[in-house]
């Protein structure tokens, strides 16, 4: 897919900017570096104040902001669990949600707008690590195949935009991601915040074995929220071109390593066993970061301290979690 060869203008930080999902894990993160990076007339709204699956009510309020910048963080998300017991639901509020925005954007014609993926819109046997241009070329992992298939949706739709408007939108699919304001609920969360509370809990009541899903021998890699915030913005100011870019480190783990990074940091000494009944889910999961690396960012948080800050902020704001 071809890019640009010129950089865009640095966006507005006067204009008014929309953050679509402004509370959630991604979508909160931007938001908070945003207002650090001087960025004036944020504009968010909690899903009470504006139901994005609302095609009528989202293009009213399209009308009435006039962004100038959009950011695109809101999804339905889940973990295995979550993805293989309602992949309807998952394909039918992502895509409304996507399609709303989108069109309302280009009704008002957005000059600047970023789509927010997953690294899961990958083929599950996908070359390691997984460039760009693997996409489209083989068979998705089964068992959130359904939410992939709506970020596709997306890309797709970006390419279409700027062929047929010329507007410089474009993509970013991040790995798995984690931080404060995740969601650590027993039945939704992704795999590190669940292993994030399942430690935890041990601790507290004193389990001496934990079991986890599968057989641990999955890798996986991580990027902390705040320097997925950080990509983001670089991005805008920095790039401008129809292929999706992959957001993450370059560097993986297993999920065992995994598990023992979070034993450790919370303070469990207990035993870990593994349910190799349950699914593993993708084998491996890697990155082809070199396009992002080439425009000049690169992450600042380690795994082990974004891991430990994650542990402070969950044992701090176990009250008002999402369950």
């Amino acid at each position: 897919m071809e890019n640009s060869a010129q950089a865009p203008e640095a966006i507005d930080r006067s204009a008014p900017t929309y953050i679509a999902g402004h509370r959630g894990l991604v979508g909160s993160a931007i938001w908070r570096l945003f207002e650090r990076s001087g960025f004036t007339r944020l504009v968010g709204r909690s899903r009470s104040e504006l139901d994005l699956t609302d095609r009528e009510a989202v293009f009213s309020f399209f009308a009435e902001v006039q962004p100038q910048t959009v950011v695109l963080a809101a999804a339905r998300v889940g973990g295995i669990l979550a993805n293989s017991t309602f992949p309807v639901d998952f394909l039918s509020e992502n895509l409304r949600i996507q399609t709303n925005v989108l069109d309302a954007a280009v009704a008002t014609r957005v000059p600047r707008l970023l789509f927010l993926g997953s690294s899961c819109i990958y083929p599950k046997f996908a070359a390691q690590p997984i460039r760009e241009d693997s996409l489209l070329t083989g068979e998705l992992e089964p068992t959130n195949d359904a939410y992939a298939i709506a970020k596709i949706a997306g890309i797709l739709n970006i390419q279409a935009v700027r062929r047929q408007y010329g507007l410089q939108w474009i993509s970013a699919m991040p790995t798995n991601l984690y931080g404060p304001e995740d969601n650590f609920s027993a039945t939704g969360s992704h795999v590190l915040p669940a292993l994030i509370r399942r430690y935890d809990e041990a601790v507290l009541s004193g389990e001496r074995t934990v079991t986890n899903w599968g057989s641990g021998t999955p890798r996986r890699e991580f990027l902390h929220v705040d320097d997925m915030a950080s990509a983001c913005l670089h991005l805008l100011d920095n790039f401008d071109g129809s292929q999706q870019v992959n957001v993450g480190t370059g560097v993986d783990h297993s999920l065992s390593e995994l598990a023992d990074i979070v034993a450790a940091s919370v303070g469990y000494t207990g035993e870990t066993e593994w349910d190799t009944s349950m699914p593993d889910g993708t084998p491996r999961k890697l990155l082809d970061v070199t396009t992002l690396m080439s425009t000049g960012w690169k992450p600042s948080i380690g795994l082990e301290e974004g891991i430990t800050a994650t542990i402070d902020w969950y044992r701090s704001n176990k009250a008002d979690l999402r369950t």
